[in-house]
Parts: C-alpha cells; structure tokens; sequence
C-alpha cells in the first residue's frame, strides 16, 4: 500500500529502502526505480538524500542515534563512567543491529569490499568519534597525560577501531542470541582501558583465551 505523500519523512524513506533491499536482494539501481516502485517523486526524494548512498549511510548513523537516545532514557546514565558509558552504548547499539540483522549483513557482505563498507559507515564514524570525545573523563586524560601523553584523537580512533572489530565479531557470530558477541564486548572494551591504565596483562590474557577458543572450536 502506497504511502500517502503527507506522510512522508526521512524515516519512512529510510524504511522504504530497508524494505527494497530485503525483498530484492539488493539496492536499487536508480532514485528513478526507487522512487517509482514507492510511489512517490524524484523531487520528494531528493528533499530528504541526494543520493541512494547517502540512505545507506544515514541508516548505520540512524542506529547510532537511537541507541544515544535510549542510553538517555535511563537517569542514571550521565553518572556512569566512561567504561560504562562505553560498555552500555557497543550492548545497545548491537541489539539494535541485531533487530536488523538481515539487512545489516546483506549490505555489508554484499560486495566484500572494505572500502564500499567503509564508506557506509563513515557518518557513523563521526557520530561514534565525537561520542568518545565527550565521555573521556578527566581521570582517563590525566593518566594519559602521565604515560606517553596520548592524544585524546589517539582514544578516539581506538574505540572506533574496536567498534568496527565488534561489528566483524558479530557478522561471523553464530551462537544463540549472539551470546558470544556481548562476551566479545566486555572483554575488548575492558582490556581496552586496561591498556590505558598500563595493567593490560591479566585483561589480555582474559581476552586472548577468549579469542583462541573460539578460533579453535569454530572451525
């Protein structure tokens, strides 16, 4: 059933989109086709993206904002520290990619292209990144300033490093309700501030039994 025109936003496009990708397999080839089989204008279309790759990035960042707005629904967040901020936005933010699990995989193994995911995935970079900046506590910074004086950039790009090392982890994840997946993210992010913390030896050997088990019993 067609949408009616006074309904339309950026989420419903956005669902619309979703919605094609998954019956079809894959995207469309042209804002024509798109906007066609949707029954709706080129012009209203482009009021919202200008193109069809710019939904597929919005989508990935969509999921950012909304897992920074439940993360928001709980009073007791802004008291957290960075390791539970941190913590409580990968849980969030995969259980949300987890209700989207078939779309997330089809776009992102699609082409086995990187660089292609890369690009899918860089408004989600800039959202993540300036989330990090605005939770590295005073204390973190003060002890990064005592050991190699490590810039706050340095932090940032590192927990996107992990984020995007949690989303390979839960793509190849097989385990029932992707159990294995939230073990993943205790153990990455805790020995992630251990190494901040310069005591990284008890948490990476924590990590690497994890890693080593489920490279030997998953073949």
């Amino acid at each position: 059933m067609a949408t009616k025109k006074s309904e339309l936003s950026k989420d419903k496009i956005v669902s619309m989109y979703m919605d094609y990708v998954l019956e079809h397999n894959e995207k469309p080839k042209s804002v024509f086709k798109f906007s066609k089989i949707n029954n709706i204008t080129e012009k209203e279309f482009y009021g919202f993206f200008g193109t069809i790759e710019s939904i597929e990035k919005e989508i990935f960042n969509m999921f950012y904002e909304k897992t920074i707005a439940l993360l928001h629904k709980d009073k007791d967040y802004e008291t957290y520290d960075m390791r539970s901020k941190i913590l409580s936005f990968n849980f969030t933010f995969f259980e949300l990619l987890t209700a989207n699990r078939s779309y997330v995989l089809l776009t992102l193994k699609e082409s086995g292209n990187q660089l292609k995911n890369l690009m899918q995935l860089s408004h989600l970079r800039t959202s993540y990144l300036e989330f990090v900046s605005n939770t590295i506590t005073e204390d973190i910074k003060t002890k990064q300033e005592k050991l190699q004086n490590i810039q706050e950039k340095a932090i940032q790009e590192s927990f996107w490093f992990q984020l995007l090392l949690t989303m390979k982890f839960w793509m190849d994840d097989s385990s029932p309700a992707l159990e294995k997946t939230d073990i993943y993210i205790e153990k990455s992010i805790n020995t992630a501030f251990e190494l901040m913390n310069v005591a990284p030896l008890d948490s990476l050997i924590d990590f690497g039994k994890f890693l080593f088990k489920e490279k030997i019993y998953s073949k």
